[in-house]
């Protein structure tokens, strides 16, 4: 990843940013049409530092599998299941490319950065043990999820995740779902080993420390890049067909520098998170399991706490949270300048609409930002009721941008997820937003490519390759396909 930039070439393709997207996007790009020419740049000096590092993200191969806030409950008490399917489908997507990758050799060793471990939801109250059991209900029905498991018998959730549920009382009221094939995921060493693949295999190296000033329309060609070398101050103007910025929270500042009337009204609201890690071995090798709840009346999606297994950097981990923080940083590394910068005449209104409709969140912020360890660890007791101070520490976590956009009834509106923004003809594309992000890489790149590189897509030997290398890509999804896919996945990855 130390290779010279070659400021001469034209490419086919820029990404811009060093995490899972641009990784995963030129990855699948090459593997297409291995004649592409590709350049990826990273503002910092190694790649997976921001958001795809392993202590950034919660690691979970999101699926919907155990996250309620994808299975909305109605007034009439049906629980609707849709999001789950779609959230579900992406991931499963994701796992089949990355068993592609291990099929081809390209990937030797699966389990460094995914390993099987089992996903809960788990609830107190009758009111909330009843959604969970109607969530269940609907959940046994499908096929996706038909092997999932329910209870309220605290002897069965102690076999599940026994710190949550010992000493707990037969009369208190809880109630518990499991699907045994939940995945940890490592992000960060994932993308390590796609850009390693980029590298070795298609001659793609990550230029790092190389910053990205500005994107502008060309006369030759779709568009030139302002690139700036952070160690030599060289300035180079670049030449491409298509850009793609994958920068994480800072892809909404560059993209507010693009000449194109599809990035109109779009804003940004950073949102920081921290976690409690177990510091006592005893206690981590005790939790072998994801273990969602359900956020607060009042809380965002994302405040939902849970308690996982991880695996990082060779090791065993457990952590609680994620507790909100605050900073204007569009990223971990960015600038206290973030976001009064991106604070715009066409996002103005939008940004003071979202603020006025979320006005709980920004009293959740207030609140997460003024709690005390004895606080956190107070929450913590909710799941874990013997936890000790002394055995857990405060790390902090990755920098999120949430989406704020036009909204015709509230002006504006905060978005949590991810979105694709493109210009009309899918030369340049930009993603925006935050989870389940990572997990669904493969799935939202390919919609990329969709509008980037259509002709290679619908070309013969596209259509060939997609079928070998993600066989439910655009393909009606049935459970005879599913089942059959799900298993060599979990062939491939030693799951």
């Amino acid at each position: 990843m130390t290779k010279k930039l070659n400021a001469k070439i034209e490419y086919d393709l820029i990404c811009v940013g060093g995490g899972i997207m641009s990784a995963t996007l030129a990855l699948i790009s090459k593997i297409l049409q291995p004649k592409l020419k590709v350049l990826i740049v990273e503002r910092l000096n190694n790649v997976a530092q921001e958001s795809s590092a392993a202590w950034n993200n919660a690691g979970t191969g999101h699926s919907a599998l155990c996250e309620l806030n994808y299975c909305p409950q109605g007034k009439d008490g049906h629980v609707s299941i849709n999001k789950a399917i779609e959230i579900c489908k992406q991931f499963e997507v994701s796992k089949q490319f990355w068993s592609f990758l291990v099929n081809e050799g390209l990937i030797e060793n699966p389990e460094d950065f995914i390993k099987n471990v089992p996903h809960h939801s788990w609830v107190t109250g009758k009111e909330n043990s009843d959604y969970l059991e109607a969530r269940y209900k609907a959940f046994k029905k499908h096929y996706l999820f038909d092997t999932i498991e329910f209870t309220r018998d605290v002897e069965k959730m102690k076999s599940w995740f026994p710190l949550i549920a010992s000493d707990r009382s037969v009369n208190e009221d809880m109630a518990a779902s499991r699907i045994s094939r939940g995945t940890e995921v490592n992000y960060g060493n994932l993308t390590q080993q796609l850009f390693q693949i980029l590298e070795t295999k298609f001659n793609t190296p990550v230029h790092c420390n190389i910053e990205v000033q500005d994107v502008d329309p060309s006369l030759d060609i779709d568009w030139t890049v302002e690139l700036k070398d952070l160690e030599t101050k060289t300035i180079h103007q670049i030449e491409s067909k298509h850009v793609f910025i994958g920068a994480g929270g800072a892809s909404l500042l560059l993209l507010q520098k693009v000449e194109i009337e599809e990035k109109e009204g779009y804003g940004g609201f950073p949102v920081s998170g921290e976690w409690l890690v177990c510091k006592n071995e005893a206690i981590i090798n005790q939790h072998n399991a994801k273990v969602y709840s359900k956020a607060g009346p009042n809380d965002p999606p994302m405040s939902t706490p849970h308690l996982d297994t991880r695996y990082i950097n060779g090791k065993r981990e457990l952590l609680f949270g994620p507790f909100a923080g605050f900073s204007p940083k569009f990223l971990k590394e960015g600038s206290y300048l973030d976001l009064v910068k991106s604070i715009k005449f066409d996002n103005l209104s939008p940004m003071l609409g979202a603020f006025w409709h979320n006005l709980p969140l920004t009293r959740y912020l207030v609140e997460q930002v003024s709690m005390s360890h004895d606080d956190r660890m107070d929450e913590l007791r909710k799941f874990y009721k013997n936890a000790k101070r002394e055995d857990w520490e405060l790390l902090v976590a990755g920098q999120r941008v949430q989406i704020i956009k036009k909204d015709d009834f509230e002006g504006g509106k905060l978005q949590f997820g991810t979105e694709v923004v493109s210009s009309k003809d899918g030369s340049i594309t930009c993603l925006l937003g935050a989870s389940p992000g990572a997990s669904t890489a493969v799935h939202v790149m390919m919609t990329v490519i969709e509008k980037a590189f259509p002709e290679i897509l619908n070309s013969e030997k596209g259509k060939q390759l997609l079928k070998v290398m993600i066989p439910m890509w655009k393909s009606e999804l049935t459970q005879e396909l599913f089942e059959t896919q799900l298993k060599k996945s979990k062939i491939a990855l030693k799951l």
